[in-house]
């Protein structure tokens, strides 16, 4: 199947790399890219022949978070459609976060906002040096209420709070800190770093590395049905709130937000 915001590439060991490719856009994250993104786990997932999935990103940018017309359409949208938009993404993070297959993030350039939301969905991530992260919704007052499950899973919630609502810029070396991310590279050493946690899997039995994934998400933290529609209600929450229509309006106008004068 081809995609329009993403690609995928095989080879013939059985390792799929799924490409976000928006590379113009700097991979920013819009309702195409969203269901492209879904439709291609369940593709590899339902794929006996892949093994391994790698997670990477063409141009110079992981991904920079929400692409401004996909934001432009959300301040304008009626509630309903807002909250529609809010679970296409959250659907998204959880077919990442369920492949059965290892999941392997290959991260460069920078990583904001949802970008760090599939980040936290790998099984294991290998950063770049100098790729730079931040969680900067409440910035344009907003939270990372859909991403937050996967984000709070992955560093735990002492670590998390360290970066969770404060908008700041991270780099690698703290985001290892925080368990974001499993190791620093240099760029050139990218690729041998991520093939290094793919050859190990290419010894396993498909199998047992599928339900050992599903016992790991069981015996960890619970991201249920009802914790996706709490943080689908919060981000519409924020949305009908003054602060957001303030402060993306502001980033719009390129003028300051009310809580910067």
């Amino acid at each position: 199947m081809s995609y329009e915001t993403v690609s995928l590439d095989r080879d013939g060991r059985g390792v799929a790399t799924l490409w976000l490719d928006r590379a113009g856009k700097h991979n920013a994250m819009n309702a195409r890219m969203l269901s492209d993104i879904h439709a291609a786990a369940q593709e590899l997932n339902t794929d006996a022949s892949v093994r391994v999935v790698v997670l990477a990103a063409r141009g110079r940018t992981f991904c920079a978070g929400g692409d401004l017309d996909w934001m432009r359409q959300q301040f304008d949208a009626a509630p309903a459609e807002r909250g529609a938009q809010a679970r296409v993404l959250a659907e998204m993070l959880q077919a990442l976060n369920t492949l059965d297959k290892p999941l392997i993030g290959r991260v460069h350039g920078n990583c904001f906002g949802g970008g760090v939301g599939m980040v936290s969905v790998c099984d294991v991530a290998i950063a770049a040096e100098p790729v730079q992260m931040a969680l900067t919704e409440t910035r344009l007052g907003l939270i990372p209420a859909t991403i937050g499950p996967y984000v709070l899973a992955r560093m735990g919630e002492g670590k998390a709070r360290r970066v969770f609502m404060s908008g700041r810029r991270f780099g690698a070396a703290e985001a290892r800190e925080m368990d974001l991310v499993a190791r620093v590279v240099p760029l050139g050493d990218l690729d041998a770093a991520v093939e290094a946690e793919i050859a190990p899997y290419l010894e396993t039995a498909p199998g047992a590395v599928a339900r050992a994934k599903r016992l790991a998400r069981y015996l960890g933290p619970a991201i249920t049905p009802e914790v996706i529609e709490t943080s689908i209600a919060e981000l519409v929450a924020c949305w009908e709130g003054e602060e957001a229509p303030a402060g993306i309006g502001a980033f719009f106008d390129k003028r300051r937000p009310p809580w910067q004068e």
